[in-house]
């Protein structure tokens, strides 16, 4: 799985050893999805990926991730484990990922803003469905 993000805080590292006596390390930071709702995402970073994964605060990110629950004394926690991540070029991030309000934003346009079903097509007179045949006799375009 993947998801685009800004990294907005680092919450440090943490490191043992393990009950087998092998060293560990894992790094956790919080993101930002980039997208018309933003949700904030902890995810981590461990073993030999935590210092060849190099994350830098304020940048935009492609993260791949794999997530996994588990049990724990009657409770369950969820732990996003990052195996990837691929800066997002600053032209990509504007052109692609700008928000409701920013310069540069277009809402995109719904085909079904116009409610008037009569004769003239499913679309009505002031709005046109690219792909819809013209002469049609249905009122549905698909």
């Amino acid at each position: 799985m993947d998801f685009q993000g800004k990294v907005i805080q680092f919450l440090g590292e943490t490191s043992g050893i393990s009950k087998a006596g092998n060293a560990w390390k894992k790094k956790e930071w919080v993101f930002e999805t980039i997208s018309q709702y933003p949700r904030k995402v902890k995810v981590h970073i461990f073993g030999d990926r935590a210092d060849t994964i190099n994350l830098e605060l304020g940048k935009n990110y492609t993260v791949h991730f794999d997530i996994e629950s588990r049990e724990f004394n009657g409770r369950w926690y969820t732990d996003i484990s990052v195996f990837r991540a691929e800066e997002v070029g600053d032209q990509a991030s504007s052109a692609q990922f700008q928000q409701p309000g920013s310069t540069g934003y277009q809402q995109p346009q719904m085909p079904y803003g116009n409610t008037n079903f009569g004769n003239t097509g499913a679309f009505g007179d002031s709005q046109s469905f690219q792909g819809a045949p013209d002469d049609s006799d249905e009122d549905l375009p698909f």
